[in-house]
């Protein structure tokens, strides 16, 4: 039987999920969260095997649980379930150690397909995320800027870009005001980008925040 915990900010997801998942004879779902911090909450409490979580979610966003679930629990499956296309998150989150990406657009099987496969210690890598690895290999550059920054990097950036203060984000990230001040200066400098409103722009423009 394999143990499945959902994390959606929307109960009616979370119930119309819960409800299909469990008409499969080996899926079982443990436990819910409607945030990144009730996951970080559900994962510390909950035996599971997999972890089925969107991104878009008020306070803590799934991107900024995904590493904290990732130090807790770095067995646990993380299978991100998003409405935002994959082209805008997909290849970043794999590298930073989902493993898999599906739209929230998806058939409801292909959902049941990637939590039986990611459960066997592999990714779930769907027709469109592969196209995408595809594109970016055979690219000589490196991709798009949000892509070459790091986990910590790419958390500060969406914090920036929404509007959040540096006391805002050093408080949702345990950091230091200095800290996020010097993600801020690196990332600015690795996307070739002067100020927030910049970044604002940026992450608009790519679909990265509504």
């Amino acid at each position: 039987m394999i143990r499945v915990g959902i994390v959606d900010d929307h109960a009616i997801v979370r119930t119309g999920l819960r409800q299909f998942l469990g008409e499969q004879v080996d899926l079982r779902v443990v436990g819910e969260a409607a945030s990144g911090r009730e996951a970080i909450d559900l994962v510390r409490n909950t035996e599971m095997d997999v972890l089925v979580m969107d991104l878009s979610m008020p306070g803590q966003s799934g991107i900024d649980a995904l590493g904290m679930i990732r130090a807790k629990a770095p067995d646990l499956a993380v299978l991100i379930l998003s409405g935002y296309p994959e082209e805008h998150y997909a290849v970043n989150l794999i590298r930073q150690g989902a493993r898999g990406y599906l739209n929230k657009e998806c058939d409801p099987m292909e959902i049941v397909q990637a939590i039986r496969t990611v459960t066997l210690g592999r990714r779930y890598i769907s027709p469109a995320v592969a196209e995408l690895l595809a594109q970016q290999l055979g690219r000589l550059d490196a991709g798009a800027p949000h892509e070459q920054l790091s986990e910590r990097e790419f958390q500060v950036f969406l914090k920036l870009a929404r509007g959040e203060t540096a006391g805002e984000i050093a408080k949702a990230l345990s950091l230091s005001v200095k800290t996020v001040s010097t993600y801020r200066t690196r990332l600015l400098e690795k996307m070739n980008l002067s100020s927030n409103s910049d970044l604002t722009y940026y992450a608009l423009k790519n679909r990265l925040i509504d």
